[in-house]
């Protein structure tokens, strides 16, 4: 039976709604949503209900195939970055390498590099001590620096794999992961750079500080003077794993995956052919699953040596909990997202699309933005733009790796109310009034959203000149 291009529409927009209504509205989770939404959308656009379940199967199943793994080492290592305290190593070097005067901006780079591992919550929360202990000494406010170390944690949050919700939408998208590194490196620095502007300016705007006496706030009428404080840090530097040992973990992964895809490139435009078998172990090395495995492999021996082996194990599974909800929404992503691929739908909006007066790789953006001011979530609202807008760019001129990185940085916007890191963030800075909580981190995220239009939009047009 020919289903006609208005049932698959109508197919996709029930389902859409009901997705919406269930995380919005009731109890259902947002995995029990997508599949709720995947089954709709597939038996109201005009699919054999024995199809469907096939389709959502399938589609969870390659999607996780895909990123499963990798998501579960890199939140085991993740975990042992924060117990060894390889964080905090991490975050003190950058504030001794910028120098005085500069912690903003070593706040927001150490955001940067330790949020590609970690979740970005259980980042702002490991670091937050630093923040109120470099407000104390400097006297800072402790809003400009906690709000440039939010920024630096939320921009590869969202654009950098292995973080969860940029790994994920590769996945649903078929983009290459070590390019998908590599763009998100690029498109997260301008915003953070404006994200560090605007904490400065925010930091004047409320200028508040740690109470010395506890963890209660204080806004003093003058601005104290910058104080010595390295000292302080190089001591609590000697109880803290070496910058190597830290930075290893991470390092070596990104470093494989690199090596990979450049070489593979390289080779089959014919620029750097190497020997057949050279290429197929550096191939596996440099495979995401096994590069972020050496790298857990790396953490587990160099900056677990002072816990037991059933504590390290115990952290490990710590990670892995964390982490499951996780691999089931983006499994329902893959499902939902292989279920408008097989009713047709994403083949008949691509042809309506391509008469737009829009450039096509906005669509996945404008739709994780709408998802994510409904339901708050980035991570849901990535996958959902991935699911919905990959069989509809698939037949379009779109550079699949800016796709996937629009569906990724189009959930950055406004974080409010419904986002548990707008609480994390404003309670831990102890911002307690609605519209100071709207400036701290509503306002840089929308900031960070609007580079990440423009610089898409640029990149787009960089893509199709060449």
């Amino acid at each position: 039976m020919e289903v006609s291009g208005t049932q698959m529409i109508l197919g996709l927009i029930i389902g859409v709604a009901i997705l919406i209504l269930l995380v919005l509205k009731t109890k259902v989770h947002a995995f029990i949503a997508l599949i709720i939404a995947a089954s709709v959308t597939g038996i109201v656009g005009g699919m054999n209900p024995a199809d469907v379940v096939n389709e959502i199967t399938t589609g969870f199943g390659t999607t996780l195939g895909s990123i499963g793994i990798v998501i579960g080492f890199g939140v085991m290592m993740g975990r042992i970055l924060e117990v060894s305290g390889a964080a905090e190593r991490l975050a003190y070097t950058l504030i001794e390498k910028l120098g005085k005067h500069k912690e903003e901006w070593a706040m927001a780079a150490a955001g940067y590099v330790i949020s590609i591992p970690i979740f970005v919550d259980s980042a702002f929360v490991i670091l937050n001590p630093l923040v109120k202990a470099l407000s104390r000494k400097t006297g800072k406010s402790v809003v400009a620096l906690g709000v440039a170390l939010g920024i630096g944690l939320a921009a590869t949050h969202h654009a950098i794999p292995p973080t969860p919700g940029p790994l994920g939408v590769a996945g649903i998208f078929g983009a290459d992961i070590g390019m998908m590194i590599l763009a998100g490196i690029i498109f997260a620095i301008p915003i953070v750079i404006v994200g560090v502007l605007y904490a400065k300016w925010i930091g004047n705007k409320i200028y508040q500080l740690p109470n010395e006496a506890g963890d209660d706030f204080i806004r003093p009428d003058e601005k104290r003077a910058y104080d010595e404080f390295l000292e302080a840090v190089n001591e609590r530097g000697k109880e803290l794993p070496s910058f190597t040992k830290s930075i290893m973990p991470i390092l070596v992964p990104i470093i494989l995956i690199f090596l990979n895809t450049t070489l593979v490139a390289l080779n089959e435009t014919g620029v750097f052919v190497t020997n057949e078998i050279f290429l197929s172990y550096t191939q596996f090395i440099g495979d995401p699953v096994i590069a972020v495995g050496i790298g857990l492999l790396i953490a587990i021996y160099t900056l677990s040596n002072h816990l037991r082996r059933s504590e390290t194990l115990d952290r490990m599974e710590e990670g892995i909990a964390t982490a499951g909800i996780i691999l089931l929404v983006t499994g329902a992503g893959g499902a939902l997202g292989n279920v408008l691929r097989a009713s047709g739908a994403g083949d008949y909006i691509a042809t309506q699309i391509a008469q737009w007066p829009i450039p096509a790789i906005l669509v996945p953006f404008f739709i994780a933005t709408v998802v994510r001011l409904i339901q708050g979530s980035g991570t849901v609202a990535m996958i959902t733009g991935a699911s919905i807008s990959a069989p509809i760019l698939v037949n379009l001129d779109v550079n699949l790796v800016l796709a996937a990185q629009a569906a990724a940085l189009g959930a950055m916007i406004f974080s409010y109310f419904n986002d548990s890191l707008f609480w994390v963030v404003n309670r831990m800075l102890g911002i307690k009034e609605v519209k100071e909580q709207l400036l701290v981190w509503s306002v840089p995220t929308t900031l960070g959203w609007g580079v990440s239009l423009v610089m898409l939009l640029l990149a787009d047009f960089v893509v199709k000149l060449f």
